[in-house]
């Protein structure tokens, strides 16, 4: 299994033969190495509503068929949009032909903002275990800093967690290092930092502060193979 980051929240999985996007937020995202017309994933998975997650997916899901797995409220307005969608919910798992995913609980907002300033509520925002070939990845969307942490690393050993760090919005580097005390991941990589002036943070502070795990801050494009 190949895991890759591209900026803010976007990591993209390859694996079976398949390729995987998690909130593939490209136009409008001066960090990410991609570009939408590039896009040709077999799945999508979006951890929550907000334009910053969503992004993309609606163009890059229609000229793949891309299936989009999104909580069940996000995947119904997806579909109202043509969009080929399979709605998931906080707790709740499917096995898929690609590997298996489960929603876990983030503390956040989820809503969509549309041009014409309509805000569409996307129902509860979450995280997403993916597991495929003996491996787990967690991806924790937008979510603050909850102790809940800890029952997901115990119930589901985690090879490679991406987790915010930006702060204002999400959890900063201090609340992120103590979730990874919690979760107990083989390695963490940093995610959803200075792609906005609120967000800014250096990486490294972050890395400094986790003892236990190893950190891998990956640029734009880089990947890891688990």
């Amino acid at each position: 299994m190949k895991v890759s980051y591209h900026g803010h929240s976007i990591v993209k999985i390859q694996v079976n033969g398949y390729t995987i996007l998690i909130d593939p937020f490209i136009n409008g995202n001066k960090l990410t190495d991609l570009k939408v017309e590039d896009q040709k994933p077999d799945v999508i998975l979006l951890t929550h509503g907000h334009n910053d997650h969503v992004g993309d997916t609606v163009e890059i899901a229609k000229a793949a068929d891309a299936l989009v797995v999104a909580p069940d409220e996000l995947a119904s307005y997806l579909s109202w949009q043509g969009v080929r969608t399979h709605p998931l919910h906080i707790g709740g798992s499917y096995v898929f032909d690609f590997g298996k995913v489960k929603l876990t609980q983030a503390f956040h907002g989820s809503s969509y903002t549309t041009e014409n300033r309509e805000i569409i509520y996307t129902g509860m925002p979450s995280g997403i275990l993916f597991f495929a070939e003996g491996k787990t990845v967690y991806h924790a969307g937008d979510t603050a800093l909850f102790s809940d942490m800890k029952l997901i690393g115990e119930r589901h050993p985690i090879d490679v967690a991406f987790l915010p760090i930006g702060d204002n919005f999400t959890m900063g580097p201090e609340d992120a290092a103590c979730a990874v005390s919690y979760l107990k991941p083989k390695v963490v990589v940093p995610v959803h930092y200075n792609t906005f002036p609120l967000i800014e943070q250096d990486p490294q502070d972050f890395a400094e502060m986790v003892s236990i795990t190893e950190v891998k801050v990956l640029n734009p494009g880089e990947e890891l193979e688990i």
